[in-house]
C-alpha cells in the first residue's frame, strides 16, 4: 500500500505507521514503556502526520491504536510536564511549542475540526486524560473488552483541557460527566458504550484493531467526496448546536465541489447501471 503513495509522511517517531488495507492508515502509539503517554512534541508530529493524511489523496481512513496489550494512550507524559514546571530542562530554556499542544489538540485529534477525513479510535487498552480526549473526538471507536477510560487529570492538580469536557458533556450529561471529571471514575468499555461514548465493543481484545480496519472499509467503500462532506455536515452541527447552521456553512463550503465533482457523476451513473462504482480520488 505505501508504494501507492503520492507524498511521503513527515518524521514521526511516536507512531508507528502501516497500511492495513487500500486507502487505510493505522497510527499505532508506540511508547508501551510509557504506557503510551504523549511527550508534548509528539503532539505536533501527530498534527503534521494528520495534515498529511487528510491532504493525501491515496487514503481515506485512519485507524489510532496503542502498542502493546495494556494501553491505547495514557494521556500526557507527567513526567515531562513535572520537568516543564521547573521552568528549564537540563538548563536549557525549554521552547514554548514544548509546552503547548497544536491547535488540533492532543495527539493532534482531540480538537481537530472543519474539513478533514475520518479517524477511528481502535481502543486496546486503558484510555485516560489525553487517551479519552483523544477518543471523545474521533469520528468512531471501537473497545476492546478490557478497554477502561477516564479523566483523573484532577487527581494531579491538572484539568482536562484538549477538549474532552465539554465532548463528555456533548455526549452524555451534566451529571455523568461531572461523576466522571470530578471523582475520577473510570468507565468500563460496557459502561462507555451504555453512555453512547463508543460505538462498539470488540469480540476481543486481540480483534480490536481487525474489527476497526473493517468498519473502516465500510468508510472506504463510499465516495471520498460524500465522506469529506458528510462528516463536515455532522461535526458543524455539532459544533454549532444549530441545525440551520450546520447546514448553511456545508453548503457554503463544499456543494460547488461536491455537484462538480467526477464522483458523484460516477455514482449516480453507477446507481442507473446497477453496477459498482470505481471512485476516484476527492479534489475536495
Amino acid at each position: 500500500m505505501a508504494s501507492s503513495l503520492k507524498s511521503q509522511p513527515p518524521p514521526h517517531p511516536t507512531f508507528n505507521l502501516s497500511y492495513p488495507s487500500p486507502s487505510i492508515l493505522l497510527l499505532t502509539i508506540n511508547r508501551p514503556s510509557a504506557m503510551n503517554s504523549l511527550p508534548s512534541a509528539s503532539h505536533w508530529e501527530a498534527d503534521a502526520l494528520l495534515s498529511w493524511f487528510d491532504n493525501e489523496p491515496s487514503l481515506r481512513v485512519a485507524i489510532i491504536t496503542g502498542a502493546g496489550k495494556k494501553a491505547f494512550c495514557a494521556g500526557q507524559d507527567l513526567i515531562e510536564q513535572a520537568g516543564f514546571r521547573g521552568g528549564s530542562r537540563g538548563g536549557e530554556e525549554i521552547p514554548i511549542a514544548l509546552r503547548r499542544h497544536p491547535p488540533s489538540g492532543f495527539a493532534g485529534i482531540s480538537r481537530r475540526m472543519g474539513k478533514g477525513k475520518p479517524i477511528i479510535a481502535a481502543v486496546n487498552g486503558f484510555a485516560l486524560g489525553g487517551g479519552f480526549e483523544i477518543c471523545l473526538n474521533c469520528d468512531l471507536v471501537l473497545a476492546s473488552p478490557t478497554a477502561t477510560f477516564g479523566l483523573p487529570e484532577a487527581t494531579v492538580g491538572l484539568y482536562a483541557a484538549a477538549g474532552g469536557l465539554p465532548r463528555l458533556m456533548h455526549n452524555t450529561s451534566l451529571q455523568i460527566a461531572s461523576e466522571i471529571a470530578l471523582t475520577g471514575k473510570r468507565l468500563t468499555a460496557q459502561e462507555a458504550l451504555s453512555y453512547h461514548l463508543i460505538n462498539k465493543i470488540s469480540k476481543s481484545q486481540e480483534s480490536v484493531v481487525e474489527e476497526a480496519v473493517e468498519m473502516a472499509k465500510k468508510i472506504v467503500a463510499l465516495s471520498p467526496d460524500a465522506v469529506v462532506v458528510t462528516r463536515a455536515a455532522l461535526r458543524e452541527t455539532w459544533e454549532e448546536g444549530s441545525v440551520e447552521r450546520g447546514v448553511q456553512r456545508v453548503g457554503e463550503r463544499f456543494e460547488k465541489g461536491l455537484f462538480e465533482g467526477e464522483n458523484i457523476k460516477i455514482g449516480l451513473q453507477a446507481f442507473k447501471g446497477k453496477r459498482k462504482p470505481e471512485w476516484v480520488e476527492s479534489k475536495l
